[in-house]
C-alpha cells in the first residue's frame, strides 16, 4: 500500500440539500478538499443499498448501488427531472429521514425513469448483460407481497424459470425502472472514482462478510447458504459478548455452506470480489476474522451467547479470490488461525486508537505495538466519535486516559499539552498520523471534533447511519491544517 492519509466519510453523510448526501457536487467538492488536504484516500464505507436498520451492512442487493445516492441535479442536467421537481425534494432536516425517502424518492426517480429512453444502446447493454436481472425480479415481488422472499408463493419463492420469466415480461416497465436505478448509479458513481483517481485519490470500499436473509442475493443463491426447511436459515451470524455487547450481537445473517461452495470453487465469492474490485481501489473486507472461524448461533436463541465457534475455509476462499487490494478488519477475537491468514497473504489490518487506552502495556493498538502493513484509524464508523467517547468517560477515567494518552505523545516523540476535551483529541489525531503504519484514516467527524450526535453507528442498535455534515465545514482553513499535519508526519 501506498504510504499517505485519508478520511472516513460515507456518501449518506454528504452535505444536501436533498436529504442526504449523493454523488453529485457535494461529492466532488470533498475530492476537492481530500486533494487540498494532501489526503490520498477516501474510505466510504458499502454503497449498497440500504435494508432493516438503514444500514449499507444489511442490503436488499449486496452489490447494488443506493439508489438515494443518485444525484437529482445530474438528473435535471439531463432532462430526466425539471427544476420544479428538483426544488420540491429539498429537505430542511439535519438528519436522514429514511422513512420520508422511501415514500418521495422512488417515486420521483420514477418520472425520471420515464423521461428516459430505454432504447439507448448502452442502456440496452447494460440489460441485456442481465447482471441486475434478479434485483429487479426480486424488488418488484418484494414490494408486490410486502414479506421476506421465504414466504412469497411457492413459485417465485423456489425460483421457477417460467413463473419468474412471465412476471418479468408482464411488468416489463417496472423490470426497466429498477434496472435504470442501477444503471444511472453506476454511470453517477464510475464518474466520480475516475475524478478522484485522476486527482490522486484512492477509494476504500466495504465486502461485507455476510449478506442479509431478505436480500436477491439469498433468494438467487440459497444453496450457497446453510439453510433449513421452508429456506428458514439453520444457524445466523453474529459475534460473543464483545466491547459492543455484553449479550454478544445477534446479526440476523445466514452463514455459508462451505461445503457446498467448495464444490463450486467458490463461485459466490469470485463474483462478489470481481464486483468490489470494479467499484473499489482498495477493499476492506469487514468481520475478516469469520474468514477463520465464525460465531454461529441457531435461528431462534435468545441472545448471541448461545453460538458457538465454527470453522471457515478462509485459505482457500483468499486462494480462489485473489488477496491483492484488500485491508482485513482483523477487529475483535483475533485469534492465531487469524494472524496466519494474515500473514500468508500479507494482508495490512486495522489498528483503532479508541481501544487502545485500557492501560494495558501490550495492546496491540499502542503506537509501539503498530508496525508499518496496517491501517490506523482513530475509531471506525462503529465508534463513537472522539469528543463523544471522552464526554462519556468519567473525571477519573479521562484523566487516566490522559496519562496513556501522553506516553503515547512522549514515544512518538510529539511535544503538546493534553488539558481538555479538544486538544486531547487534537492529540489522538498526531498520534494516529506519527505511527508507522502505512495507512492513517481519520473520520471526517473527527477531524471536525464533533460530539457524538454525528456517530455512524453503533453496532446492535437501530436509529444510526443518519448523521449529516454541513456544507461549512469544508474551509481552506481545515484543508490547510489537515495538510500541514500530513506533511509533517511524511504522509
Amino acid at each position: 500500500m501506498q504510504r499517505g492519509a485519508g478520511i472516513l466519510l460515507p456518501i449518506f453523510e454528504l452535505p444536501s440539500k436533498y436529504g442526504v448526501g449523493s454523488l453529485g457536487k457535494w461529492a466532488y467538492a470533498f475530492v476537492d478538499f481530500l486533494k487540498k488536504s494532501a489526503q490520498k484516500y477516501w474510505q466510504i464505507l458499502p454503497l449498497a443499498q440500504t435494508g432493516y436498520g438503514d444500514s449499507p451492512y444489511q442490503s436488499v442487493c449486496d452489490y447494488s448501488g443506493n439508489p438515494y445516492f443518485i444525484d437529482l441535479e445530474t438528473l435535471r442536467a439531463k432532462r430526466l427531472l425539471t427544476y420544479r421537481e428538483v426544488e420540491g425534494a429539498i429537505e430542511k432536516g439535519s438528519t436522514v429521514d429514511y422513512g420520508k425517502l422511501f415514500v418521495t424518492r422512488y417515486a420521483l426517480l420514477w418520472k425520471a425513469f420515464n423521461r428516459f429512453d430505454t432504447s439507448d444502446r448502452n442502456f440496452r447493454a447494460f440489460v441485456k448483460k442481465g447482471d441486475f436481472k434478479d434485483y429487479a425480479l426480486f424488488m418488484s415481488l418484494s414490494n408486490r407481497f410486502k414479506k421476506p422472499w421465504c414466504d412469497w408463493p411457492a413459485e417465485f419463492r423456489d425460483r421457477n424459470e417460467d413463473a419468474l420469466n412471465k412476471y418479468y415480461f408482464e411488468n416489463k416497465t417496472e423490470m426497466l425502472y429498477w434496472q435504470f436505478l442501477q444503471y444511472e448509479f453506476r454511470l453517477q458513481y464510475d464518474a466520480l472514482k475516475k475524478y478522484a483517481n485522476k486527482n490522486g485519490v484512492k477509494i476504500i470500499g466495504d465486502l461485507p462478510l455476510y449478506v442479509a436473509y431478505d436480500s436477491v442475493d439469498v433468494w438467487a443463491n440459497s444453496k450457497e447458504f446453510l439453510l433449513g426447511e421452508n429456506y428458514k436459515p439453520k444457524k445466523i451470524a453474529g459475534v460473543p459478548p464483545d466491547y459492543f455487547s455484553e449479550e454478544g450481537q445477534m446479526w440476523g445473517n445466514p452463514v455459508y455452506d462451505y461445503e457446498y461452495q467448495k464444490s463450486n470453487g467458490f463461485a459466490f465469492w469470485k463474483r462478489r470480489m470481481e464486483i468490489a474490485k470494479s467499484k473499489f481501489d482498495v477493499v476492506r473486507v469487514d468481520h475478516f476474522r469469520g474468514l477463520a472461524a465464525f460465531w454461529a448461533i441457531d435461528d431462534g436463541k435468545a441472545t448471541a451467547k448461545y453460538g458457538e465457534w465454527m470453522t471457515a475455509p478462509g485459505d482457500e476462499i483468499l486462494s480462489a479470490i485473489g488477496a491483492d487490494g484488500i485491508l482485513a478488519e482483523d477487529l475483535g477475537l483475533v485469534d492465531e488461525d487469524v494472524k496466519d491468514l494474515l500473514d500468508k497473504y500479507n494482508l495490512p489490518g486495522m489498528k483503532v486508537l479508541s481501544f487502545a487506552l485500557d492501560g494495558d502495556q501490550e495492546n496491540p493498538y499502542l503506537p509501539w505495538n503498530i508496525t508499518e502493513n496496517s491501517v490506523t484509524y482513530t475509531g471506525t464508523h462503529d465508534n463513537d466519535t472522539l469528543v463523544g467517547y471522552f464526554k462519556s468517560l468519567t473525571k477519573e477515567q479521562f484523566e487516566e486516559h490522559k496519562k496513556i494518552i501522553r506516553e503515547c505523545l512522549d514515544y512518538l516523540k510529539i511535544y503538546k499539552s493534553v488539558t481538555g476535551i479538544q486538544s486531547t483529541c487534537d492529540a489522538m489525531i498526531d498520534i494516529a498520523f506519527a505511527v508507522k503504519s502505512d495507512i492513517t484514516i481519520v473520520p471526517m467527524h473527527d477531524h471536525l471534533l464533533l460530539d457524538g450526535s454525528y456517530r455512524i453507528n453503533n453496532p446492535g442498535h437501530v436509529g444510526y447511519w443518519v448523521a449529516r455534515i454541513k456544507e461549512s465545514v469544508f474551509t481552506d482553513t481545515l484543508a490547510q491544517a489537515i495538510k500541514r499535519r500530513t506533511k509533517r508526519f511524511d504522509r
